[in-house]
């Protein structure tokens, strides 16, 4: 990226430069992401100190509401050891530097942010205060062994600098080769809880989110895409469409037609204006109900195989009995608060883009390929997202590249707008799924012999990361959760196998991907055994994890906390489930009665062991809210679709819980050594079985499909 002088000077202005750490970032990925190089570690891509005493973190991922506008500053700040009422964050630009650790691919998923970056972040702040305190310790003449820095303050005797006052000169020095990081026992902000420092800007309306954008010149658009799954444009009429106020020009888009605007209303009024004819898909398009039933009986043959341990079908036959279940769920919209959007401006061979996103490496390389240019040519300006879930982590590019496709096609710069039906009917969903389990027991009722087979559609079949994720013909998101879960390992007799129907349906990784589904079938089937054995569910499991104390402590913790083996109120009963994804071991115990011939969830007691908590306060909000959001999908999720299109449009037909269904919500951190796992999606996997297991409890009614509905 060149900047120019007067774009420095206005940069330099509005940060009241100093350790503004002035530093270059060149924009852009020029080879696909396996082959993509990592950038060398330096603290000033990461943070910069004003004069003002201002401390900027810069965050290499994306914020959309799980708090790492807070926790990632905490890193940095724990080894800076800065003052933290000064601390401030900001979206990085799309850049190599600012690539997944692991991955070097810039994106925001997989429960990853904190973890990943739990050693960079904290290696940076440590780099920044080893040259702040080269500089005190050059302008004192001492070494700087002998300067001690806090809340950002270089001290070194009675003499006192602070980091504002050496920002400039540390800027000047070159960032040392290594540091050594603190001991956690001398931590003095990972660990405590802390405020959002998002919060503020959210509630004041300053925070910009993808839909804020707004600049002189800027126009709306909205497309009309197919009305149905496979359906092909044959012809549009633009000419009521362009009687319309406001409307200056109708284009083609890849897949529709999108209407160009001074405003929004117009853009809309001129898109319902629109005649557009189209080819209606094969077969008369795809029916979700009879999706589910050919899933079914797939099920009842042998899919790929995933995960195989000894002799199957040999163990059922030799089983003192056997237990079988299927179990379903159906495909589920995203339906984030913030609809999609996306702006965009081309000015020659360079393009700027406007838009929250979870994939800034890929929406990037995308951009570039539409416009024929180099990613180096297309800066990313990352907003606030208004919730993501995975929707807005699309291994194509759609809504960015569709942006891209409609801004070069108007000639001006375009904000393409959603609408919340464009939304509910336009975009990817959780796939459906179908789970065919048949277990043999011994004669204590223990797992002898476990045969699942998992129908459903593979997420990245076809897209870019499907080499990186499908190993020998498995999609492993389709059947992560089950082979490792602690229950199902420890049996003799192991199988799970796969099939991944292609339909015309577009799908994509939802908040815990196939979590959602597979701890579902699994700790319905674990309650299911313990039941037909006659053993309290909680005794049973902690059977079966007699070699798992991490789980084990989980389930017993959150057993212990909810009051189990205590009378509930008259007319409850509780169920419990526990689940392990993303590197954190969550446990949950659901409290439910029904009022009215409705399932209600009174109470939610969750245990949480994620290895080391950088900010127990954002950990709780996030188990809360993965709680809701699971059991949004638990009680009302269900996305139908008819002759190829989808029938939800809006949340009066696809509901979300609402503030009366929401239950009390009581969070237990377990104390953990253990590697650092993830906390966003988790929690969601374990609540529609604990729900479940409750219902059981309470009624002897077993619920194996998804949404529950009560016979």
């Amino acid at each position: 990226m060149t900047v120019s002088r007067r774009d420095f000077l206005q940069a330099a202005a509005g940060s009241a430069a100093g350790l503004l750490i002035s530093f270059y970032v060149p924009q852009g990925v020029r080879a696909a992401p396996k082959a993509a190089q990592p950038a060398p570690l330096s603290p000033n891509a990461f943070v910069r100190v004003g004069t003002d005493e201002s401390v900027t973190v810069v965050l290499a991922h994306s914020e959309m509401g799980q708090g790492i506008w807070t926790g990632l500053a905490m890193l940095i700040a724990e080894e800076l050891e800065c003052d933290w009422s000064k601390v401030r964050s900001e979206h990085a630009p799309a850049a190599p530097v600012y690539g997944h650790p692991a991955l070097q691919f810039q994106m925001t998923g997989g429960s990853t942010t904190t973890n990943s970056e739990f050693e960079r972040y904290r290696t940076v702040g440590a780099m920044a205060k080893d040259m702040l305190l080269r500089a005190a310790a050059a302008r004192w003449k001492v070494s700087p062994a002998a300067c001690t820095a806090a809340n950002g303050v270089v001290t070194h005797g009675k003499d006192k600098l602070t980091f504002g006052q050496l920002a400039e000169e540390a800027m000047k020095l070159a960032p040392p080769a290594k540091v050594k990081l603190k001991d956690p026992k001398d931590w003095k902000l990972i660990g405590t809880l802390v405020r959002r420092i998002d919060t503020p800007e959210k509630i004041t309306g300053k925070a910009q989110f993808g839909l804020d954008v707004h600049f002189p010149g800027l126009r709306t658009a909205v497309v009309l895409r197919p009305p149905a799954f496979g359906a092909k444009l044959v012809k549009f009429d633009a000419a009521d469409a362009l009687k319309v106020p406001g409307v200056e020009k109708v284009v083609p888009t890849a897949n529709g037609v999108a209407v160009v605007a001074a405003h929004f209303w117009a853009a809309k009024l001129g898109r319902d204006a629109l005649r557009a004819e189209w080819a209606q898909p094969e077969g008369g398009g795809a029916d979700s109900a009879k999706l589910l039933a050919e899933f079914h009986a797939k099920a009842r043959t042998p899919g790929t195989v995933a995960a195989s341990v000894g002799k199957v079908e040999d163990a059922l036959a030799a089983a003192k009995s056997r237990l079988e279940a299927e179990y379903d769920v159906p495909y589920l919209a995203h339906a984030p608060m913030e609809p999609l959007n996306c702006t965009v401006k081309i000015d020659g061979d360079r393009c700027e883009i406007w838009t929250g996103t979870q994939f800034q490496t890929g929406d990037q390389m995308a951009a570039a390929k539409i416009l024929g240019t180099t990613p180096d040519k297309v800066q990313i300006h990352t907003t606030f997202l208004g919730g993501g879930f995975g929707r807005r982590a699309s291994p194509m590019a759609d809504f960015v590249g569709e942006a891209v496709i409609v801004a070069k096609a108007a000639g001006v710069p375009v904000k393409v707008v959603w609408t919340r039906e464009d939304d509910m009917r336009g975009g990817f969903y959780r796939p459906a799924f179908v789970h065919r389990i048949q277990v043999g027991v011994d004669a204590r009722g223990l797992p002898a012999a476990w045969d699942q087979v998992v129908v459903g559609q593979s997420i990245v079949a076809g897209t870019p990361l499907e080499s990186f994720v499908t190993r020998n013909g498995v999609d492993l998101t389709s059947v992560e959760g089950i082979a490792e879960s602690p229950y199902v390992e420890r049996t003799p007799a192991l199988r799970v196998s796969l099939h991944s129907p292609r339909t015309p349906v577009t799908v994509l990784w939802w908040r815990s991907v196939g979590n959602t589904h597979t701890a579902f079938a699994v700790e319905s089937m674990v309650d299911e055994l313990a039941h037909a054995a006659g053993q309290d569910p909680l005794a049973y499991r902690l059977e079966l994890l007699k070699d798992k104390p991490r789980h084990a402590n989980a389930l017993k913790v959150a057993a212990e906390k909810a009051g189990w083996g205590t009378a509930p109120a008259p007319g409850r009963a509780r169920g419990l489930a526990m689940h392990e994804s993303f590197g954190s071991i969550i446990a949950e115990v659901a409290e439910v009665s029904i009022e009215e011939g409705r399932i209600r969830v009174h109470s939610v007691t969750c245990s949480v062991d994620c290895g080391t908590a950088v900010n127990p306060l954002g950990i709780e909000a996030q188990i809360q809210g993965s709680v809701a959001f699971g059991l949004t999908a638990a009680l009302y999720g269900k996305i139908n679709i008819a002759e190829g299109k989808v029938q939800e449009s809006n949340f009066h037909d696809y509901p979300m819980l609402r503030m009366f269904d929401m239950p009390r919500i009581a969070v237990h951190l377990i104390p953990s050594k253990a590697k650092m796992g993830g906390i966003g999606e988790p929690a969601t996997a374990p609540i529609a079985p604990a729900v479940a297991n409750a219902v059981f409890a309470l009624t002897k009614q077993r619920l194996r499909s998804l949404p529950f509905r009560l016979a």
